[in-house]
């Protein structure tokens, strides 16, 4: 009996989250997936609520969860390489070619000024010469957190604005490699000068063997590996620990190799489906985890106790403002920028996220920074990832961006192309028999208007063998699919050429058939994968978007083309490439006598005056489309843009919109784009307009809401 009573008695909870590894990660998943969430609905950004939650499941809370846990410890040391990979990756190396003169210009001020302001805060509060160094450097980088806000608001073509985001190269090289020499230093037993420039010579050998090497060995794998996904992933990630591990053989902090990894991969990668597979798992996963495990080392009593833990709180949240506005203002006067221009460089350059958080965690952990410092940066974090979005959120709305001439969006349909070798050519590929009606009516209406042509074309997936029964009975089903589309397309009095492809994989067939017909457009039907499966490996719309040469319009339709009489064009960037969605819809407008509206939505504080520029900017774009008949235009000024499309199409039949994917932010943490919620509301019909990826500079939905960051403003 005694027996019994013991092995019935219940273990406490933390032995049994010491036993079970997985309770704790199970956990941590519940979190990642929960809190974010919930803080964003308070209107506070998701990484306070990560933060937040290591705090109460810490030592200084719940006491849940250890710092020193083997298994927390391995998933942070992950989201802190993936966090300094993607900083590399994400950096726009095309703005810093465009402005790389005043770029470095303001960069040099941005990192001087601050580094010199921190380096004073630290020797003003005690410390050496080397900690305080290594406490300016965290002031000199920053996070681009409201890239998703000036791309919403179009300015993202004002110079002040790319010289900003161009001059993040420079800000975040600098503030790893004074990081890795300062912890270098630290962890000498000996030091001299002869050291130090050892170090620095070890230093750049190793960055120009990194960047240059894997630059050249990833465009190299990746032209060979074709459309193997798979591969190019597993080369990315074998990139940055490869990376990683360099860099701790010679002696400097293993984030430093992961920035560079990110860096020199940052062109073969691309903008594509392997960058978004790589970003998203570490923007799901690792990066969250990481910032989970930043609550686990605050302190909460010693913080609120400890009066010069306050104080120096103060001091560097005080001194980082200072001193990045001071930049800004310096920037200004020699560029001769306007205020507004100026206000928007600084509050850009505010947000202390992704290299300033690695560099502090790294400087904590090898003993160079104490926790007092820890603390300090943790909250710096909070206010400026609040603060600088919010601040741009404001400022920009007033910036003009200047029009380019490359910006001029290619017409759909070229003048001749009622010529036999230039025909307008529709793919319109059909696998569901339920939507197939309405996609061969819609490429009818628009094959129709242009003196095109349609071409039905149903995929066969390919077997080990070509006598396969499975392969057979594809090949008889797509047969009976070509045959019921050409019927119906010659009942509307087009023109089809039906096609039949074996392939290995639906997008792949799509997108290779489209171009070897010279197509001109793709009509496809909606897909409903749309969970983790499809996030990890993507969804045939998500392959022909990414691969396609050719606008591509994915299409939801609750009601037959041919009975749209009103057309709702909502543009959120007043740039020319975004209005290929408005001659689509003059294509269908004049095959069905339909009437379009063409909708801006602008901050509700925008003035009058502004609002008046916006129309006539806009109708100035539309008008160099040279469109039979002009759509109307429309200015709305409203807090949630979702929210004001959403009331304007009630009264439309059809919705089409841009398919963009957001810009992440370098720390890996997505913005949803308002497509996502629009695709999810709406109840008309819906035509979402995919451009080929030569003409985007940020392409497609991305719907990874891991945290909102920019969601409180």
């Amino acid at each position: 009996m005694e027996l019994i009573s013991q092995v019935l008695v219940l273990e406490p909870t933390s032995q049994v989250l010491g036993k079970e590894p997985i309770v704790p990660f199970a956990i941590l998943l519940v979190v990642i997936l929960v809190i974010p969430i919930m803080f964003e609905r308070l209107r506070l950004p998701g990484l306070v609520g990560l933060v937040f939650s290591g705090l109460v499941l810490g030592p200084s809370g719940w006491n849940l969860f250890q710092s020193d846990s083997p298994m927390i410890n391995l998933l942070s040391d992950i989201g802190l390489i993936y966090l300094l990979f993607v900083a590399g990756l994400e950096i726009d190396l095309e703005q810093f070619r465009r402005k790389t003169s005043r770029a470095f210009g303001f960069a040099s001020f941005t990192f001087s000024v601050p580094l010199v302001m921190g380096t004073l805060v630290g020797l003003i509060l005690g410390y050496g010469w080397n900690t305080s160094i290594l406490i300016g450097s965290l002031f000199a980088s920053y996070t681009l957190l409201a890239y998703p806000i000036i791309s919403r608001l179009g300015v993202i073509n004002n110079e002040a604005v790319s010289v900003t985001i161009g001059a993040t190269i420079f800000t975040n090289i600098g503030a790893v490699l004074i990081l890795a020499i300062c912890v270098a230093v630290a962890h000498a037993e000996v030091f001299s000068f002869a050291k130090l420039l050892t170090l620095s010579g070890w230093l750049v050998i190793y960055s120009v063997a990194v960047v240059t090497g894997f630059d050249w060995a990833g465009k190299e794998f990746f032209k060979r590996s074709g459309d193997e996904e798979g591969n190019k992933f597993l080369f990315v990630l074998l990139s940055v620990f490869l990376a990683a591990v360099g860099a701790q053989l010679i002696g400097v902090e293993k984030i430093v190799g992961a920035f560079l990894a990110g860096l020199a991969v940052n062109e073969a990668v691309g903008e594509g489906p392997v960058k978004e597979k790589v970003v998203f798992i570490g923007s799901v996963l690792f990066i969250p985890i990481f910032f989970v495990d930043l609550g686990l080392l605050i302190d909460l009593p010693a913080f609120v106790n400890n009066l010069n833990t306050l104080k120096l709180t103060l001091l560097i949240v005080v001194g980082l403002i200072v001193s990045k506005l001071i930049a800004a203002l310096l920037t200004k006067l020699v560029y001769r920028y306007k205020w507004q221009e100026m206000l928007t460089m600084w509050s850009l350059s505010l947000p202390q996220v992704g290299t300033t958080l690695a560099a502090t965690l790294v400087g904590y952990q090898s003993g160079l920074l104490p926790v007092e410092v820890l603390h300090s940066v943790i909250v710096l974090m909070l206010v400026t990832s609040t603060l600088g979005p919010l601040i741009t959120s404001r400022i920009a709305v007033g910036l003009n961006s200047p029009p380019a001439d490359e910006d001029s969006a290619p017409p759909l349909v070229e003048e001749n192309a009622s010529e036999t070798d230039n025909a307008f050519t529709i793919v319109v590929p059909i696998y569901n028999p339920q939507t197939q009606q309405y996609l061969i009516e819609m490429a009818a209406l628009l094959a129709r208007q242009s003196h095109g042509k349609i071409i039905p074309l149903a995929i066969a997936t390919a077997a080990a063998h070509m006598d396969a029964p499975q392969l057979e009975a594809s090949l008889q089903r797509s047969e009976w699919l070509l045959n019921k589309a050409t019927k119906q397309s010659r009942a509307l009095g087009v023109g089809a050429e039906p096609m039949l492809r074996i392939d290995d994989a639906f997008a792949q067939g799509i997108s290779r058939a489209a171009r070897e017909q010279k197509a001109n457009l793709i009509v496809m039907g909606w897909g409903k994968r749309t969970g983790l499966r499809a996030r990890l490996f993507g969804n045939v719309i998500d392959g022909v978007l990414w691969a396609s040469h050719c606008p591509v319009a994915v299409t939801r339709l609750v009601e037959s083309p041919k009975k749209i009489q009103r057309i709702l064009v909502p543009i959120e960037n007043l740039t020319a490439p975004t209005l290929q969605p408005v001659q689509f819809a003059q294509m269908l407008a004049e095959a069905n006598q339909s009437h379009i509206t063409v909708l801006n939505v602008c901050d509700r504080r925008t003035s009058s005056s502004k609002i008046a520029w916006r129309r006539s900017h806009l109708s100035l774009l539309v008008s160099k489309l040279a469109l039979a008949n002009a759509p109307e235009i429309q200015i709305i000024a409203h807090e949630n843009v979702a929210q004001a499309i959403l009331q304007a199409a009630r009264l439309y039949d059809l919705v089409i919109l841009p398919f963009i994917r957001n810009r992440t932010s370098p720390g890996g943490l997505a913005i949803s784009d308002v497509t996502t919620q629009l695709a999810r509301q709406l109840t008309c019909s819906i035509i979402m307009l995919g451009e080929p990826q030569r003409t985007q500079t940020t392409n497609l939905i991305m719907s990874t809401t891991v945290s909102s960051i920019t969601s409180a403003v």
